[in-house]
Parts: structure tokens; sequence; C-alpha cells
């Protein structure tokens, strides 16, 4: 299953951490891990490319984990790029079920 831990602070995006593979199928035809992995690899560099905000990301595939941080306010265009992502991400939970992935959403 992939777990996704989607991290609020003042209700502004602090963190995102991805972990673990779907095992909708076997690895190479697994649909709903390469459906995350293209929004959330597409999103992290729409950022890193279209803005100027700030974050890190740490990432290794062999787990499924990626973890990006934002240390600063985000600007209105990473905001909608995230939003945007999230929303692909529950539609992907809504199609497939919650036995492939998690979604939390936590407040700090």
């Amino acid at each position: 299953m992939i777990s996704v831990a989607i991290t609020k602070r003042n209700n502004e995006y602090y963190s995102i951490l991805f972990d673990g593979h779907a095992d909708y199928a076997e690895s190479g035809y697994d649909i709903v891990c390469s459906a995350v992995s293209v929004l959330v690899l597409n999103t992290i560099n729409s950022i890193e490319k279209f803005t100027d905000d700030a974050m890190t990301t740490e990432y290794d595939e062999e787990s499924g984990h990626i973890f990006t941080t934002f240390p600063k306010s985000l600007s209105e265009k990473s905001q909608v790029l995230l939003d945007a992502m999230l929303l692909g991400l529950e539609e992907i939970k809504q199609q497939y079920g919650d036995e492939y992935i998690s979604l939390l959403y936590k407040e700090v």
C-alpha cells in the first residue's frame, strides 16, 4: 500500500510523505503505483521548474519513499499544483480502493 501523509502548518503545505508501493500488480505492471508516481514526480518537478519556492526532497525508488518539505510559505502557483496532485490521488483512491493507497491529512 502507498501511504501518503500531507502535513500543513497554519493551513499551508509543510511536507508530503509517500511510502510504499501499491501492490496492485507485479512490478512493471502496477498501474496504481505508476499513476501515483507520475502525479507526484510531475508535481515536484513542476514546482521546481515553474516557481522559485524552496523545497527539499528525499527519494528512494526501491522502498517507494519520497519525502518533500517546504520550509517557507509557498506561492499560489505551488499551492495549486499540490492541490491538483491531491485531487488526482483522491481520484485514484476512489477508483481503486483503500487497500492500495491511504491519505492522511495532518495539521501541526
